[in-house]
C-alpha cells in the first residue's frame, strides 16, 4: 500500500501529541533497514512491537514495508528530519484515523484507535496542528513516553 508524506505527516490531537512523517534515509543521518526497525520497536511495548508491521517512507515519500506483521498493529521509525525522537506504534484503526486527519477528512466515526509513542514526541505545533517545522509563529511542544486514544463520534 502506498501513501504519500502528506497523509502520514504531523497529526495534532486536542493534547497537541504528534504523528511525525518518517523518511527512511537523510543526508544527514541515513538508516538501514535494521536500525529503522530496531527504532520503529521501540515504540511500543515488546509484546506489541514483535508482532507489528514495519513501515517507512522513502525519500520520495512512499511508504515501503520494511517487515510484514502479524497482530494489526504498524509501527514506524523515529524521522531524523523532525527535531526530536518520535518513533510510533499504531493500531489500524489509528493508522487510518491518521490518514484521514492528514486528508483533512473526516475520520470513521465509532471506532477507537491506539497509538503508542514510548520514546516520546518533540514534533507537534501546540498552536498550530498543521505546522511542518517549529518557528517563530507557533509553540513546540516535548512529551515524554505517551499513548494516544483517537476517534470521531458525536459523544466525543
Amino acid at each position: 500500500m502506498t501513501r504519500t508524506c502528506k497523509q502520514f505527516g504531523q497529526a495534532a490531537l486536542a493534547v497537541a501529541t504528534g504523528f511525525a512523517c518518517v523518511v527512511t534515509a537523510t543526508a544527514k543521518h541515513p538508516m538501514t533497514d535494521a536500525q529503522m526497525i530496531a527504532s520503529a520497536e521501540r515504540a511500543a511495548p515488546a509484546a506489541v512491537a514483535k508482532g507489528a508491521t514495519i513501515v517507512a517512507m522513502d525519500a520520495n515519500g512512499k511508504m515501503r514495508t520494511l517487515r510484514e506483521g502479524h497482530n494489526g498493529f504498524t509501527c514506524m521509525p523515529d524521522s531524523p528530519a523532525t527535531p526530536g525522537p518520535d518513533p510510533m506504534c499504531m493500531d489500524a484503526t489509528a493508522f487510518a484515523w491518521a490518514g484521514a486527519w492528514m486528508a483533512h477528512k473526516p475520520p470513521a466515526t465509532g471506532k477507537i484507535g491506539f497509538m503508542y509513542m514510548l520514546e516520546g514526541g518533540t514534533d507537534a505545533s501546540n498552536t498550530n496542528p498543521y505546522a511542518t517545522k517549529p518557528g517563530a509563529s507557533n509553540h513546540w511542544i516535548k512529551t515524554g513516553a505517551h499513548v494516544m486514544i483517537v476517534g470521531a463520534d458525536q459523544a466525543f
